[in-house]
């Protein structure tokens, strides 16, 4: 089912603030499970699974959007400039084709690459900024563009696609985060009906942009212990050696520290009581679980820890995954089964005996 889902929902265009025919999608899929589910003004999607109020309420969730460019200009000649939207590596953008999301139709266009015959030996190893690229849709003029409904603000991604790998991995685009999306998805089927903690499911909005699109649902929803799932970098690949102990194929894991560190000084380190209910889920479970330390990433899960007058108890659980904000990523779908089997267990280890306090 998570493999089935995932590629749907790789194929779907939902750039940051644009996650409309993602959420309508899932709610699809909520609707087949007889789930309730309400939105906001923000678009965040949210279920509640109702369970006994002597736990701690928990918030599941994971974000439905992702990263990409809106259109900045449209040149004369019908060629298109982009802004970028979220961490969107220029290195990698020349070449890469991309869907223009307009409001009646997608457009399919080519990020520019300089005719080879016409480089220089100095342009050669040059990165271009992404302010020198521009987008050929085959428009002949601006009038061109305008009449098929490109304007200043029009959403653009890369182009969706799913590449079956080897054995249970997938190369796609928008695995980060609709992996996670699917997970939450096949946590739902599951614990619909069970005994446990009240449980919110939420699909997020806007965490490629500014990282804060959760916030509306959570305010709402005022959960203990909050819970996100999101890729974990893996480090099995020659460039990324140094990096960690994650692999691909590994298992799920869990974040023990994340700080962002290049001008937002946030990230989370994870209540020691949700670690140890990880590490024993894994256990009764027979899952490995892999641990995760990083600088250089952070996820919506660094606000929501300061919620409320005492705060909410947080936990990063995730999937390992390579090649991270490219044009397509790798998973492997065998570790995203083990992350909903993972979380099934988490959410069956709260009881009246999980202490949240910290006090000496």
């Amino acid at each position: 089912m998570i493999r089935d889902v995932l590629t749907e929902l790789m194929l779907i265009p939902g750039l940051s603030g644009h996650e409309g025919r993602v959420a309508k999608a899932i709610a699809a899929h909520l609707d087949r499970l007889g789930l309730a589910y309400r939105s906001d003004r923000l678009g965040n999607l949210m279920t509640t699974i109702p369970g006994d109020p002597a736990l701690p309420p928990v918030m599941v969730f994971t974000h439905m959007d992702q990263l990409g460019f809106v259109v900045r200009k449209v040149e004369a000649s019908g060629l298109i400039r982009l802004e970028r939207l979220g961490g969107v590596p220029e290195r990698a953008l020349p070449a890469q084709a991309v869907l223009l999301c307009t409001e009646t139709a997608d457009i399919p266009g080519v990020i520019a690459n300089k005719s080879h015959h016409a480089t220089g030996p100095e342009e050669k190893y040059k990165v271009l900024p992404y302010v020198e690229l521009y987008v050929d849709a085959g428009f002949g003029s601006a009038e061109a563009a305008h009449a098929a409904g490109i304007r200043i603000g029009t959403p653009v991604t890369y182009l969706p696609r799913v590449l079956p790998l080897q054995g249970s991995r997938l190369a796609g685009t928008s695995v980060d985060d609709r992996a996670g999306c699917a997970v939450l998805l096949a946590l739902a089927a599951t614990r619909r009906g069970r005994e446990g903690p009240t449980l919110h499911l939420v699909w997020s909005v806007q965490e490629e942009f500014n990282l804060r699109g959760v916030l509306p649902a959570a305010t709402v929803l005022q959960p203990d212990i909050a819970l996100q799932i999101d890729l974990l970098l893996a480090c099995d690949t020659p460039d990324m050696a140094t990096r960690g102990e994650v692999t691909l194929g590994g298992g799920p894991g869990i974040s023990l520290y994340s700080f962002h560190g290049r001008g937002t000084l946030n990230g989370v380190i994870p209540h020691p009581a949700l670690v140890r209910l990880a590490e024993d889920a894994a256990g009764t479970g027979g899952l490995p679980l892999q641990r995760s330390a990083h600088t250089g990433a952070l996820t919506d899960l660094s606000y929501i820890q300061f919620m409320g007058p005492e705060g909410v108890a947080c936990l990063d659980v995730g999937f390992p995954m390579r090649y991270s904000h490219s044009a397509l990523e790798v998973v492997d779908t065998n570790d995203l089964d083990g992350l909903a089997r993972l979380l099934d267990l988490m959410l069956d280890g709260i009881d009246a005996n999980l202490n949240l306090t910290r006090s000496p």
